[in-house]
């Protein structure tokens, strides 16, 4: 306890660590805020079912990261998925486009124009979705509910929508850049966070006061729940570095020497973006069925939006797996990892430099990325097992999956920000046993 206060004095002596932190819990005070306004023209005394809807299933899952926006009605409600859905595309065209490949190659100015493209098509996306939200507001609350109506309420309103979510955009990236972490990252956390103690009391009565179980149930629960916990801890932080030996075991080379020597590579080293763009796609089933389709393409589209049922979780773990393969390829090179070794000096005993290295790294990130893949999906599809084990929607939401993995990632990167500035100004850092392991790559943070 005594180290902790100490630690935070120094936090507070350290005057621009002090004011990055005051910026950053600022802008979420702002962020929040926004989340408890309603549209205009809605009556907020009539959102009842929209709450209702809400509380479980995909719906719920993306109101938690709307921080309950979505549920409220606010001018907030469509969130920050829009943007993160358009750096998905983006991110896909770099692998298959000619003219987003050279712009990722250019540097800060191509990162801009990358950045400047990806606001022009969240801004599409949003259009897109705001009459959506829109429609399923008024299939949802009595007609009562809407002071006004028309066409006017509609456009207006999805004007609304549109610059709150582009607001958003701007605030995670003001405390990006005056603030402490990765700003979008922090603000879908906050949202994550702003559910956790109503589920967790929701779970709680739930045990105490029904007949689910008593006391004995709910601690049994939480026992689960620490352990699933310090299980993401280990998979977000992956493994650091590879012992040489093992490394040429997984690639089918038997000689090896004696000597322990490490590859800096890491099992889990798309850290949680794959479960956040998989968890991107997995919202689009929902927004195809507030525009209403046949019967047939509706059923699809229901069996996907089924946060407990096979077809969702096998496509949810499917989507993980495969885009865990596909931010390791943008994120790890291993051409260039090979040529940055030949330049200092480095090798792998046993293994030319040059293309044979970097064969064998490639080899090797495909081979350990596999078990990483499959884990990260398993933690991801936990909470349908845990509400299928009769644990309340909302608390089960924290069993694993996108909120617990998103969690996770962004809280130990952002400690490891704030040790950074407390080690370089030759301060303690956050812990004494050793230092925090962040996301040096990949991870929530990358936005």
């Amino acid at each position: 306890m005594k180290g902790l206060i100490e630690t935070l004095k120094n936090i507070w002596k350290i005057e621009d660590l002090r004011s990055r932190i005051l910026t950053t819990l600022g802008l979420l005070l702002v962020y929040r805020l926004g989340t408890k306004i309603v549209l205009p023209g809605i009556d907020p005394g009539q959102l009842d079912a929209l709450k209702n809807q809400t509380s479980e299933g995909v719906l719920g899952l993306l109101d938690m990261f709307s921080g309950g926006a979505f549920s409220n009605a606010s001018i907030f409600a469509l969130g920050i998925m829009p943007y993160i859905s358009a750096s998905i595309v983006i991110q896909l065209m770099g692998i298959a486009v000619p003219y987003f490949q050279r712009l990722q190659r250019e540097g800060e100015s191509g990162r801009r124009k990358i950045n400047q493209i990806t606001r022009y098509l969240t801004v599409i996306i949003l259009i897109l979705q705001a009459p959506g939200y829109l429609l399923n507001l008024h299939s949802q609350l009595p007609a009562e509910a809407f002071l006004i109506k028309g066409t006017f309420f509609t456009v207006f309103s999805v004007v609304i929508l549109a610059a709150g979510s582009m607001f958003i955009m701007w605030l995670g990236e003001k405390i990006t850049d005056k603030g402490i972490g990765n700003g979008i990252s922090i603000i879908i956390m906050i949202g994550i966070i702003a559910k956790l103690p109503f589920a967790f009391i929701s779970e709680l009565s739930s045990r105490l006061v029904g007949s689910k179980g008593g006391p004995f149930v709910f601690v049994l629960e939480l026992v689960v729940l620490f352990l699933v916990f310090a299980l993401t801890i280990l998979l977000v932080q992956g493994t650091r570095k590879i012992p040489v030996q093992y490394a040429k075991r997984i690639a089918g080379n038997k000689q090896f020497g004696g000597v322990r020597q490490y590859i800096p590579l890491k099992v889990n080293a798309a850290g949680v973006m794959p479960i956040i763009f998989a968890q991107a796609i997995m919202f689009l089933p929902m927004a195809f069925l507030s525009y209403g389709t046949s019967e047939s393409t509706s059923s699809v589209l229901a069996a996907l939006s089924n946060f407990t049922g096979l077809w969702y979780n096998l496509t949810f773990f499917i989507l993980i797996v495969l885009f865990t393969y596909f931010y390791t390829a943008i994120t790890v090179n291993p051409n260039q990892m090979a040529e940055d070794m030949k330049k200092n000096g480095g090798f792998i005993p046993g293994i030319k430099p040059g293309k044979m290295t970097a064969d064998f790294l490639d080899t090797i990130m495909s081979r350990i990325t596999l078990p990483g893949s499959i884990f990260l999906g398993l933690v991801a599809i936990l909470p349908a097992f845990a509400m299928i084990g009769d644990v309340n929607n909302q608390f089960a939401q924290f069993y694993g999956g996108t909120s617990l993995l998103i969690l996770v990632g962004v809280v130990l990167d952002t400690l490891q920000q704030i040790e950074s500035h407390l080690l370089m100004r030759h301060y303690d850092g956050l812990m004494k046993s050793g230092r925090i392991k962040g996301k040096t790559q990949g991870g929530a943070a990358a936005y």
